[in-house]
């Protein structure tokens, strides 16, 4: 199976083209991992994938999600990240990557098993940012819109961020412009309305979103691989297409990116979306065929046979999976011993796997 084979992105090499997709677990300390965080990604470090995204944190304080994503901010979230870093290296092969994001008006938000896409309350919330003083809906307060001292201070976090994920080693940086958050905020008409530099136009409204991405190209390792999550679709008439993100893309590429993961929604809490088999897909085929970039894919990818099928097809270049490595941790690792690849297994469960 030709999913299964290695697979040579930038100067990396990973061990197959599955790779584990960054899920919030909103269980951080301060913007530290927490103990939540080793039992979780030693799980998936076990798991065989190519590739594990560890999941969106944020440049600065007031960019997080919620109070208690990760964030990779300072130098004591620096130290524990090192730790963490180390120990999972000591457990698997496979390579790591961080996925680094501003919510913007997404920010300041309620864990989403007290109250989902809802904002948190004034005495512990914190005021957002965004490119235009438009609500994410009608529950959440105006963001304040960002002014060029802010937007300058936001591409130095970014900077900062890489810098320190630069530090710890990771394998991989995914840069978060997508879901909703900040840098999304800037690419989509519905959220940007902006009268200058930032708005306006498709080159306009892609312009923030570039400036950061040639100053982390700048600083990122030329032997480490560079991605960036991007939105297809907003999935509404009035919001990104696919033809938006294409021309995205064709500058990712141009930069030095080497790798999108191609996604959509998330720019209001509520879209009108038919969540069948693959549904993003078919953005991932059209940005591979437009824009020549290494491309991955997402969203409801059932089984390694969808996979395959997806990349001998030449639809996408990697296959990312989620739900399915908590809900069944070892599927791979049966597919992989099917298939008569080598898997480092830890002698203790060896026997289990006969």
């Amino acid at each position: 199976m030709i999913s299964l084979k290695k697979f040579n992105i930038g100067k990396e090499q990973l061990d197959n083209r599955i790779c584990i997709a960054p899920m919030c677990q909103y269980s951080a300390n301060d913007g530290n991992p927490s103990k939540w965080h080793y039992f979780h990604l030693t799980k998936l470090m076990q798991a065989g994938s190519g590739l594990l995204i560890i999941e969106s944190t944020a440049v600065s304080k007031e960019g997080m999600i919620s109070n208690k994503d990760l964030s990779l901010r300072n130098k004591r979230n620096l130290n524990e990240f090192k730790k963490l870093f180390s120990h999972l290296k000591s457990i698997s092969n496979t390579k790591i990557g961080i996925q680094l994001s501003h919510s913007g008006r997404k920010g300041s938000s309620s864990l989403p098993w007290i109250k989902s896409n809802f904002p948190l309350n004034k005495k512990i919330g914190w005021e957002t940012i965004a490119p235009s003083k438009i609500k994410r809906d009608k529950h959440w307060p105006n963001p304040k819109e960002a002014n060029y001292k802010n937007l300058n201070k936001i591409k130095l976090d970014f900077i900062n961020s890489a810098s320190y994920a630069k530090k710890i080693g990771f394998d991989c940086l995914e840069i978060h412009m997508a879901h909703g958050y900040l840098l999304h905020q800037f690419f989509s008409p519905i959220s940007n309305k902006r009268k200058d530099i930032y708005g306006k136009n498709l080159e306009n409204r892609c312009k923030f979103l570039l400036e950061i991405a040639k100053e982390i190209r700048k600083i990122w390792p030329k032997d480490k691989i560079l991605g960036a999550r991007v939105t297809g679709s907003d999935w509404m008439k009035e919001g990104v297409s696919i033809s938006d993100c294409i021309y995205l893309c064709k500058n990712l590429k141009k930069i030095g990116f080497n790798y999108v993961c191609v996604s959509s929604a998330g720019i209001v809490p509520k879209t009108k979306i038919k969540f069948k088999k693959g549904y993003q897909v078919h953005l991932a085929k059209k940005i591979k065929e437009r824009v020549g970039i290494k491309v991955k894919t997402t969203g409801n990818i059932v089984d390694i046979n969808h996979a395959e099928k997806i990349i001998k097809s030449g639809k996408a270049d990697l296959v990312s999976f989620g739900r399915k490595f908590i809900n069944s941790p070892t599927w791979l690792i049966k597919e992989l011993l099917h298939n008569k690849k080598k898997m480092n297994l830890p002698n203790q469960y060896k026997r289990c796997f006969k």
